[in-house]
């Protein structure tokens, strides 16, 4: 991806492609009040706003505004897609903003134009029961136009689960299950506090704290996630496989929960 900063916008690194991940890329944007960022992608790209507003052209072509958010906690955001080598102009409105930028390469050449993707153009949804219980907002999903990308927003309130019951997406065996890597970035409110990632498989496992502003590379094996009581979690996901349609598999040991719920 290339970019042109003006005004001392920052952009991070946070997961290289053929580094950390194998298709996807993150990239953190601080954009001050009137600034601008200019981007053109080598592969699709979905810009997910956190908070702040932006003001939006591509190749020249007015998109309107997107944003509005305090914080990714207050509610369902914007995000603004793009199709390979389309550059995208953000310019920061009325306050400072901060956009997360997540790439993935495409195999084709795209016919897809880009777009705002408002709060009214998401699948939100309310999943599991009682401690499992969690707010998923789908920016993109299996039936949006896109090429690669999957991306979207997951709301532990304090002290629930989330991916649960346990599921991974490591293998290449349709209909069971589909391969398709992961990555999550995580933001809790009080910022001070912490939740849980928990990766296992047939060859080990391991529980890592997460803090605010950290983030998982998820390439195998199963991986729930858990809010520490008193502070609620948030994490953006972005998925990147073949094809659009991700399968699941659900760990076989604890299915029983959710049929129970």
């Amino acid at each position: 991806m290339t970019m042109r900063q003006e005004q001392e916008s920052r952009i991070r690194s946070v997961v290289v492609p053929g580094r950390q991940a194998d298709l996807i890329g993150l990239e953190m944007a601080e954009i001050p009040s009137g600034a601008r960022l200019e981007i053109r992608p080598d592969g699709e790209l979905v810009a997910v706003v956190f908070s702040g507003v932006v003001d939006v052209t591509a190749d020249g072509e007015h998109l309107g505004r997107a944003g509005g958010r305090r914080n990714v906690f207050e509610g369902a955001g914007h995000a603004i897609y793009a199709p390979p080598g389309v550059a995208l102009l953000l310019t920061a409105v009325d306050g400072p903003v901060e956009v997360a930028l997540t790439t993935a390469p495409v195999s084709e050449p795209s016919t897809l134009r880009p777009r705002i993707v408002g709060p009214e153009d998401q699948e939100i949804a309310d999943r599991g029961s009682g401690s499992f219980a969690r707010r998923v907002r789908t920016i993109l999903g299996p039936r949006s136009e896109a090429g690669r990308l999957l991306v979207g927003e997951t709301i532990n309130p304090p002290g629930n689960w989330s991916s649960y019951p346990p599921h991974k997406h490591d293998m290449q065996r349709p209909p069971v299950e589909n391969h398709f890597e992961e990555i999550y970035l995580f933001k809790v409110d009080p910022p001070a506090g912490f939740g849980v990632q928990i990766r296992y498989s047939e060859t080990g496992e391991e529980c890592v704290l997460v803090r605010d502003g950290d983030v998982s590379v998820i390439k195998s094996g199963y991986h729930p996630v858990a809010a520490a009581p008193g502070y609620s979690l948030y994490y953006l996901w972005v998925m990147a496989g073949e094809g659009r349609q991700p399968i699941a598999y659900f760990d076989p040991a604890h299915t029983w929960v959710e049929r129970r719920s």
